[in-house]
């Protein structure tokens, strides 16, 4: 597959993004700043007011969101229409991870103590669902979800008994189990992950994994090579100190090169040095030199376009050229989580059912 060198100019790369194409009849497009005039995202009409932290982009005409309400949405058509095939067994549920294998097989992740973090399994475009996780402990809570490969996963929960709890499958989601904890590392005094964006537990290639937390005195990134057996952890240079601060969102383009973005959610709330990178697979970690204005939520690489990347939150949108030294605003609209598929199949998607696809004029 051909790789774009890291100099890439940034006309080049809109042309890559497929930005030259105009957008579909009806979608408006966001406010765009620091020149990028007629860039932006192309929203969405999805017919509801479900704010989406969940979503899976798997081309530039298919895409999953999940949300609030139990709400699963599915578009086969570039998001000209959606199909709501919501888990029946879900209503009422905060669906806040998705991760689809293609426009038929997806697996959903809902979130909350106890019973309220189930996992559902649909390998019919969402027209029936599988429920193949409850979560039997009252102490954990599932907060995030990834898929090394269509068979092996892992999804995460909040510390029980002072260690993240780690839920493994090796069958594409159909049935699940809890690893042991003794190659965890020991949680810090109110360390959590957050569930923002999906991006609390990431993964790259057949066997590495990330995930972030906050709310503890530092933040922290923690790494594992065997799929989720064994784990180091290293801080990471973002705000952290209070239970609203720290990692929300983690983004590999492979087993090397990774962002990390977050900050202090609380609306108003300052976020200096909300986003960081690591060059040598999560084992440093060291600040943007110009990160977001405000506390980012969801973080995506572009595909293809090795120094490219976009981070998202409820004050706007941000594009990196220079593989996350710089971040520079791209568009003001708000969205919690961003996805890539390719260079023309950017998604996002966040409160009052908003959903958008970067597109140009």
């Amino acid at each position: 597959m051909r790789r774009f060198g890291v100099g890439i100019g940034m006309c080049a790369a809109m042309l890559a993004l497929g930005l030259s194409a105009a957008p579909a009849q009806g979608h408006a497009y966001g406010q765009t700043r620091d020149g990028f005039p007629g860039v932006g995202w192309a929203l969405k009409d999805t017919g509801t007011d479900a704010r989406f932290r969940g979503l899976a982009a798997v081309s530039r005409t298919t895409a999953w969101v999940s949300g609030s309400k139990g709400t699963v949405l599915r578009t086969v058509d570039g998001g000209r229409s959606w199909r709501n095939v919501s888990p029946p067994a879900a209503a009422g549920l905060e669906l806040r991870d998705i991760e689809a294998f293609d426009a038929r097989r997806a697996v959903a992740l809902s979130i909350g103590e106890g019973e309220d973090s189930r996992i559902f399994r649909t390998e019919d475009g969402g027209a029936s669902w599988t429920e193949t996780f409850r979560n039997p402990d009252p102490r954990a809570f599932y907060d995030c979800l990834t898929f090394f490969d269509q068979r092996h996963g892992l999804a995460m929960s909040d510390p029980v008994e002072g260690r993240f709890r780690i839920l493994s499958t090796d069958d594409g989601g159909r049935n699940w189990r809890v690893l042991p904890n003794t190659g965890m590392p020991d949680a810090l005094p109110g360390e959590a992950g957050f569930a923002a964006s999906g991006q609390c537990l990431v993964s790259a290639g057949p066997r590495d994994v990330w995930l972030a937390t906050g709310g503890g005195a530092v933040a922290r990134i923690m790494h594992s090579g065997d799929r989720g057996l064994t784990w180091t952890v290293t801080d990471a240079p973002v705000p952290a100190g209070e239970p609203a601060r720290g990692v929300f969102g983690l983004a590999f383009r492979d087993r090397s090169h990774g962002l990390a973005v977050g900050g202090d959610y609380r609306t108003g709330q300052p976020s200096p040095q909300a986003a960081a990178v690591s060059a040598d697979g999560g084992r440093t970690w060291r600040p943007s030199k110009a990160g977001p204005a405000a506390y980012r939520s969801g973080v995506a690489w572009v595909p293809l376009l090795p120094s490219v990347a976009l981070a998202v939150g409820p004050t706007g949108t941000d594009v990196t050229w220079d593989a996350g030294a710089t971040w520079r605003s791209l568009d003001p609209g708000s969205f919690d989580t961003v996805d890539c598929a390719g260079v023309t199949a950017c998604w996002a998607a966040g409160e009052k059912g908003r959903v958008g696809r970067l597109e140009g004029n």
